[in-house]
């Protein structure tokens, strides 16, 4: 059978498959604190605005309804410090898609490089394996090569909880501009910064004034309401910035045939425009963190990072794989780190996305 690439690696969660079975042989069950999918309600008035929406009969657009681009050009000003006009914002059916498809997006094929943090989130790199580009783990601007395309820039960072602050972000994007590529943010975790200075300031976007001026061209910002908003299942996410680079966007997605269903447009809106579950939701994960992080601190972890975001990034000074293993046999999955790259072979992701009950009694079994 005739193939258009190389063969992609397994699914790395698959590998989990007999831990979980460890982890399940527990006495009390399995606390699953690796994938970090939402467990607390979708809040009510999302759900109200999807049922109202579900007289869907019509296309939806590509490029989204009118109300929901004027919400996400509304909730960049006031959430996030940034101006951007309704014509430069594109919902999208999730954020991995996008992360997974932007090289293919933009054109980008093979001798040319796409760029990514050293400890990552492996959709990333997968994005380049899909279309044959080279894929490049680098933190250090000055390490892109000149063949590169796209970069990828993720704060606060999955698994690590990662901030760059103002200075980081313009020099990312100085370096970008230099090399002609497009630079995109990933900055899903926003609305959780929980050590200082980000437990009392905005963690900066990389569209901030303060980092690119008024100038977007090159720039977008990639934004998920799954984790403020509980709609991993509602695959509702968007981008913004650079005009131009948003309607090419538009015109291939358009052939593609990727467009996010009406009624989840409806319940963005809502969500967008409501911000008293945001504060609710923030709160329940800082909750749990302060109940898991010296119980994980009390066992012999070290904390690295996780100054913003949704997990717990720690060490025990040994293979990831094997704390998985001694974790399993409390009956607690975690990620290993081995997930993320070959830069963090000793660290494991803890979510906060788990029950309030299960985080209380992983950290019993931790104790």
């Amino acid at each position: 059978m005739p193939t258009l690439r190389g063969p992609l690696p397994d699914y790395p969660w698959d590998a989990l498959a007999p831990y979980i079975e460890r982890a399940r042989a527990h006495p009390g069950g399995m606390l699953d604190l690796s994938v970090g999918s939402p467990v607390d309600p979708t809040p009510e008035v999302v759900r109200r605005a999807l049922i109202a929406a579900t007289d869907a009969h019509a296309y939806p657009a590509t490029a989204g309804a009118p109300a929901l681009r004027a919400a996400i050009a509304e909730w960049f000003r006031r959430r996030r410090g940034v101006d951007v006009a309704p014509n430069a914002v594109l919902p999208t059916i999730g954020s991995k898609e996008l992360v997974a498809l932007m090289p293919f997006l933009l054109g980008i094929s093979a001798g040319e490089a796409v760029v990514f943090p050293r400890v990552a989130y492996p959709s990333y790199e997968m994005g380049a394996a899909l279309v044959g580009a080279e894929a490049v783990a680098a933190d250090d601007p000055a390490d892109w090569p000149a063949h590169t395309r796209l970069v990828w820039i993720n704060s606060p960072g999955n698994p690590d909880g990662r901030v760059l602050g103002v200075d980081e972000l313009r020099a990312a994007v100085t370096r970008a501009r230099e090399l002609g590529a497009v630079i995109v943010g990933d900055e899903c975790y926003a609305e959780f910064g929980w050590a200082a200075p980000w437990d009392a300031e905005p963690i900066p976007s990389i569209l901030d004034p303060r980092v690119v001026g008024d100038d977007h061209s090159g720039v977008l910002a990639a934004y998920s309401l799954s984790k403020q908003s509980n709609l991993a299942g509602y695959r509702a996410a968007f981008a913004a910035g650079d005009p131009a680079l948003i309607a090419s966007l538009i015109t291939v997605r358009k052939h593609s045939g990727l467009m996010q269903p009406a009624p989840v447009q409806e319940a963005m809106v809502a969500a967008l425009q409501d911000e008293a579950h945001v504060e609710e939701q923030r709160g329940r994960y800082l909750a749990r963190r302060t109940v898991l992080r010296p119980a994980l601190e009390a066992a012999g972890y070290r904390i690295d990072g996780s100054e913003a975001g949704l997990y717990l990034w720690a060490t025990a000074g040994i293979d990831a794989w094997e704390s998985v293993a001694a974790l399993a046999e409390r009956g607690i999955l975690v990620g290993p780190g081995h997930f993320y790259g070959a830069h963090s072979p000793q660290h494991v992701r803890f979510s906060l996305t788990a029950s309030d009950a299960h985080i209380a009694a992983a950290a019993e079994r931790l104790r």
